[in-house]
């Protein structure tokens, strides 16, 4: 078409060529040839290829690669559509969208490092618990005494699913002691003071719930207030009689309380919410969801990516079709299934099939982020990869690996080739 000489041509194309062999030709042959090799140099044929499927971590990592390319690259587009749609209805939809692609801008080492801290199980270090707790603890508050129970000599005896009741019914005008141990001092409620004995009333039903514990052998009397013990602040008391209950209450800073004369004959009951384990968060980086969390750190930084391009091919869509649907009496809904989502159907195969091949050479997050209990779980194949070839020191498995990921994404680009062309007779 243009005139040139072929022999031109091949020359221009020379150094792109040597390049193009070098990088990618000659690694891809010598990585084949490789692989029918063991560690030590002797010809396995196809036992590398066998190893594939009989090693467990190897298999584990096979089958969190199928996860990631099923879930991640689904999930990433969808969240770049819902993203890219609706900044469009908002007048600080171009803050938005620079805030959500930001993340872009840093590497896959330091997002690992960032969600590693994220998901720590200490709630005062790990933002992901430390907001699973606050919204746990809004809806059902942990105690401050999950350790308390009676010692041998209490008046209170344990009760049905965790609770603790005296052993006989009170009387009003006649003070209770509710003793409990087990709580350490530094987690007692930073507003208890020191416990003291409750005043008589005939008209109510008082008493003293506290940490009948002293330190120092031989201090303190049993089952009796001490200046040095500390009152349960905020502790839930019962009042129960044939299994119903009466009326109830809550201790003060002292552990003193008072029930209404309702309470008269009853049985006191601590009821086991008062001993609920405090919630803790949820174990992010544990076995069952290290995957998860870590394809969540993927979509952090990669829905961003999926709604620019999605974005540039929403601007391209004619606005006209979308108000004539409207005009036909179709709902938002209607237009965004029916019409928005077909016109963008190229754009979204493109991001797709980019996010597919992206996520099955997948490195830096699972290589960062796993703690050493969870690293087998967290396996993928290019992890597997530098293990077998660093570690383990074999390099015939580990050129196996390679021809399998070269393998898998074969036919992701035949589909992407396939599609481009179709593209180009249009």
């Amino acid at each position: 078409m243009t005139g040139t000489r072929t022999s031109m041509a091949v020359l221009f194309l020379l150094p792109a060529l040597v390049l193009l062999g070098a990088l990618v030709l000659y690694p891809i042959g010598y990585s084949l040839f490789r692989s029918f090799f063991d560690d030590s140099g002797d010809f396995t044929a196809f036992g590398n290829y066998e190893t594939l499927f009989t090693d467990d971590s190897i298999r584990t990592a096979i089958k969190n690669n199928a996860v990631w390319v099923v879930v991640a690259p689904t999930v990433a587009t969808a969240l770049g559509l819902i993203f890219a749609v609706l900044t469009e209805r908002v007048r600080w939809g171009t803050a938005f969208k620079l805030v959500i692609f930001m993340p872009m801008a840093i590497s896959m080492l330091a997002a690992g490092i960032i969600f590693r801290l994220v998901y720590e199980s200490d709630p005062d270090r790990g933002v992901a618990n430390a907001v699973a707790v606050s919204v746990h603890d809004t809806f059902a508050e942990s105690s401050a005494f999950p350790q308390a129970h009676p010692s041998m000599k209490s008046p209170l005896k344990n009760a049905s699913g965790g609770a603790f009741i005296t052993r006989e019914p009170v009387r009003a005008g006649a003070p209770v002691v509710l003793p409990l141990v087990g709580v350490a001092p530094d987690t007692m409620p930073d507003g208890a003071k020191p416990a003291k004995p409750a005043q008589a009333d005939p008209d109510q039903v008082t008493g003293t719930a506290w940490q009948d514990f002293t330190r120092g052998k031989g201090r303190g009397e049993v089952n009796a207030p001490d200046t040095a013990e500390l009152g349960y602040d905020g502790i839930k008391i019962e009042a129960v009689r044939d299994g119903e209950v009466v009326a109830s209450t809550t201790a003060g800073a002292d552990g003193t309380f008072a029930l209404p004369k309702e309470a008269d004959g009853a049985q006191l009951r601590f009821p086991a919410s008062n001993f609920r384990e405090p919630y803790n968060g949820v174990e992010w980086l544990g076995p069952t969801l290290i995957t998860p969390a870590i394809i969540g750190s993927y979509l952090w930084m990669w829905a961003g990516f999926a709604m620019v391009l999605i974005a540039a091919g929403l601007a391209s869509v004619p606005r006209e079709l979308l108000e004539a649907a409207r005009v036909d009496g179709a709902n938002e809904w209607q237009v965004f299934r029916r019409v928005t989502v077909p016109l963008l159907a190229p754009v979204l195969a493109v991001v797709l099939v980019t996010l597919m091949i992206n996520v099955l050479k997948i490195f830096d997050l699972v290589f960062v982020i796993p703690p050493g209990s969870s690293k087998d779980e967290a396996n993928v194949l290019a992890v597997q990869l530098y293990n077998s070839a660093f570690l383990d020191k074999d390099s015939g498995v580990a050129s196996a690996i390679a021809m399998l990921l070269f393998l898998l994404v074969i036919p992701v680009m035949l589909f992407n080739i396939r599609r481009m062309r179709r593209e180009a007779k249009r």
